[in-house]
């Protein structure tokens, strides 16, 4: 499972500023975040930029255990 870093109005969403989150890309990571944080979550995401271990991350990246998704 991968660790979600979360900032400022999706930290504030979800509730916590951290997250081990299982998925094998960076999307599914994603969808089970939103699975998990509920709506408010949700409608942040297309506003959001997403980075994988401090790069830009594209929705098809893959995902291991070590990896951080910001």
């Amino acid at each position: 499972m991968a660790t979600l870093l979360l900032f400022a109005q999706a930290r504030e969403a979800a509730g916590t500023k951290r997250a081990t989150i299982e998925g094998a890309t960076v999307a599914d990571v994603l969808t089970n975040a939103m699975k998990s944080f509920g709506p408010n979550f949700e409608r942040l995401l297309p506003h959001c930029r997403v980075w994988l271990n401090g790069e830009p991350a594209e929705p098809t990246d893959p995902v291991s255990d070590s990896d951080e998704v910001a």
